[in-house]
């Protein structure tokens, strides 16, 4: 029986070592600079090589990971600097799927809205900081399925996962929670409205904040 009879492979075996790399480089479990080792995530990861080169070559083009001549693949080190300028063009792109949001948003949706911004409310209110920092990330996508706009989901979806491992430290922040919580209850609001130069406003005011929490003007 060959080594990797047990392992997963294929597209089931890409998606599991995607996600659980994505997830190790978020959490600081592999520290920025630091070089992949392809036999050790087999391991770790209980896939094929192969699963983990994909792996690797799709995180490359997402901006998490970058690849070295001769050296192999290393996490993208990502800058304060350069987080901020990500955050902008996200600033611009985010409003825009607000204010397409409050558009187009039907009586469901705002039945879904109402049930997650209570879920968020409750996240903050009983202390759990990881349950919020993940229902943060629903309402974002939410509101993106909502406004249909998909070319600016995409572009935002690559820009997010360059910052995946500041927004993680972000959210964990003492305090930070209860500040994003009025943000994104703002936005939301502004959404069931119908308002759609409200939710665009509310929305790059968030992301001004998050800037501004960022670089420790606040």
């Amino acid at each position: 029986m060959s080594q990797s009879s047990g392992l997963e492979r294929g597209t089931q075996g890409k998606a599991i070592a995607v996600e659980r790399l994505r997830q190790a480089i978020a959490q600081g479990e592999v520290a920025p600079g630091q070089r992949l080792v392809e036999a050790e995530l087999v391991e770790q990861f209980e896939v094929t090589r192969g699963s983990v080169r994909a792996a690797i070559d799709e995180l490359v083009a997402e901006g998490l990971i970058e690849r070295i001549h001769n050296r192999g693949a290393r996490v993208r080190t990502v800058s304060t600097e350069q987080a901020v300028e990500i955050l902008e063009c996200r600033k611009v792109l985010e409003g825009l799927i607000a204010a397409k949001a409050a558009t187009r948003v039907t009586p469901a949706d705002i039945e879904r809205l109402h049930a997650h911004t209570e879920q968020l409310t409750a996240s903050v209110r009983d202390g759990e900081p990881m349950k919020y920092s993940t229902l943060n990330h629903e309402l974002h996508a939410m509101l993106r399925e909502i406004a249909g706009q998909q070319t600016a989901a995409d572009l935002i979806g690559r820009l997010n996962a360059q910052i995946v491992r500041h927004q993680f430290q972000l959210s964990l922040r003492p305090g930070r929670p209860q500040v994003s919580l009025g943000e994104h209850l703002a936005i939301a609001e502004a959404v069931i409205a119908g308002d759609a130069e409200g939710a665009e406003q509310a929305m790059r005011d968030h992301l001004d904040s998050v800037i501004a929490a960022l670089t420790g003007r606040v």
